[in-house]
């Protein structure tokens, strides 16, 4: 993960849906396995505004512009299934989201506007990153340990993050998509635990 310099008091962000238990445990888990050293410093979740560097005045126009993203999005269905990678170019094997992909295009690029506007390195792919830059035989494990890993789950909301000194990222305010009360739908498979298969 390339992370911005910090100069002065400045605060390091993301903004991210995290994957919520029991299925964030499983993702985890696996990759501590797969001897991520990230694994243990960031929870699973799919990116929607990578690290970024503001002054700490800025915090309050951030957080109004969040605020007012989270009041033009509503509740949707989030399906994960199967394994995919950005080999040879980035050394990464990630959870492929197979359902949602609009609603997480159209959240990312209204977080990332306003005062979070920033052009991005790559086109904007949702995922959740379950190994990276780990030796080629570990991102070949996690290829094919979690090929049959499924997950389906709604999300109700994204979360705002800090990076700490310590190199851990915290989630410290979760914001409620709140732009509509109309139900997502749901399935019986979504209350199912997570499993490999």
């Amino acid at each position: 993960m390339m992370l911005p310099d910090r100069v002065g008091d400045q605060i390091r962000i993301g903004v991210a849906i995290t994957v919520p238990e029991p299925y964030g445990s499983v993702l985890q888990h696996a990759r501590e396995r797969f001897g991520d050293p990230l694994a243990n410093e960031i929870p699973p979740h799919i990116t929607l505004l990578g690290p970024t560097v503001v002054e700490p005045a800025a915090l309050d126009a951030v957080s109004d512009h969040l605020a007012q993203v989270s009041t033009s999005g509503r509740p949707f269905v989030l399906h994960l299934r199967g394994t995919g990678t950005f080999r040879p170019i980035s050394p990464v094997v990630f959870m492929q989201v197979v359902e949602g992909i609009a609603e997480c295009e159209q959240l990312e690029s209204m977080v990332r506007s306003g005062p979070l506007t920033q052009d991005l390195r790559f086109n904007y792919h949702p995922h959740v990153t379950v190994a990276h830059e780990v030796p080629d035989p570990n991102l070949d494990t996690a290829f094919d340990e979690l090929a049959t890993f499924e997950a389906r789950f709604v999300v109700s909301g994204f979360q705002f993050y800090e990076h700490g000194d310590d190199n851990v990222w915290r989630p410290v305010r979760d914001y409620l998509l709140t732009g509509s009360n109309t139900r997502p739908r749901t399935t019986a498979n979504e209350a199912a635990r997570p499993g490999i298969s």
